[in-house]
């Protein structure tokens, strides 16, 4: 992740809660203490750059050290990073950082979970734009560390002609020749819902083709019928208990939203020493 977003995430965030009245008023600026971040359940760790740099925007002496790096594996009950600062610093930006590395980590674990139930399989996990406003970066970097894949970023780096712009423009065919009239360098996925439009969108040839809401069996007959002439992404109802299964019928990528927009944060605390 790019360090301009990671302090673009923190300044933001920081807005947010800042000042701190109440530790201002217990502690003196001069104060300084010690903190430990402690791991409360078993994971995958990411986001520990964006809570350092919490730390160093509150207080530009702070030493953020780890003992865990983003996309290691962890059991509860590790210290993954302890930090040293001013005891205001470590109070304002507590919240903060743990909000952040929590969210990251819950991602970078459920995505390890989907990558290692289809091992063995062709499929790679993929991301969605479902991610929180303002946190794209974020979120997707917490996908990477948990050995997921990056889908587009945005609306702009992939041509991607989804069902509702396939129904205006009247048909695939007729929405793939209007993009290719603007001859923009970005590459083509078509989504298509049917074998009919399958057979449409291979007519085309575009780069990838989105299966859209397929069950297993309709995925395995497209596959076979493209018989790897154009990679093949599943995407949508896709679960934890089906993805192996989903994997298992030969497509290449499996889109997963709830990875991001459906986020369990993995359990880790601050405790800051009271004789530091």
């Amino acid at each position: 992740m790019d360090q301009r977003d990671i302090e673009s995430i923190v300044r933001r965030a920081l807005d947010e809660d800042l000042p701190d009245i109440t530790s201002e008023a217990i502690f003196s600026p001069d104060e300084r203490g010690r903190a430990r971040f402690l791991v409360k359940a078993d994971g995958i760790i990411a986001g520990l750059p964006v809570a350092e740099a919490t730390f160093k925007a509150i207080d530009g002496s702070a030493n953020f050290a780890v003992r865990s790096r983003d996309g290691d594996r962890v059991e509860a009950g590790a210290v993954i990073a302890e930090v040293s600062a001013a005891v205001i610093a470590l109070l304002s930006g507590e919240r903060t950082a743990l909000n952040l590395l929590q969210r990251a980590s819950g991602i970078a674990t459920a995505t390890r979970r989907y990558v290692d139930a289809i091992a063995g399989t062709r499929a790679k996990i993929y991301d969605t734009r479902k991610t929180a406003p303002g946190l794209r970066a974020f979120d997707k970097y917490a996908v990477m560390c948990g050995g997921g894949q990056n889908h587009r970023i945005g609306l702009y780096d992939m041509l991607l002609i989804k069902n509702n712009h396939i129904d205006r423009a009247g048909s695939i065919t007729a929405a793939v020749e209007r993009v290719r009239a603007t001859k923009k360098p970005q590459k083509i996925m078509v989504e298509v819902r049917n074998e009919a439009e399958l057979e449409e969108a291979l007519g085309t040839h575009p780069d990838f083709i989105l299966l859209d809401n397929m069950t297993p069996a309709q995925m395995r007959i497209a596959v076979q019928r493209v018989g790897g002439a154009v990679p093949l992404e599943a995407s949508g109802g896709i679960t934890f208990e089906n993805v192996r299964e989903i994997a298992e019928t030969g497509v290449d990528r499996i889109s997963i939203g709830a990875l991001t927009h459906s986020v369990k944060a993995l359990d880790i605390s601050m405790r800051i020493e009271t004789n530091a």
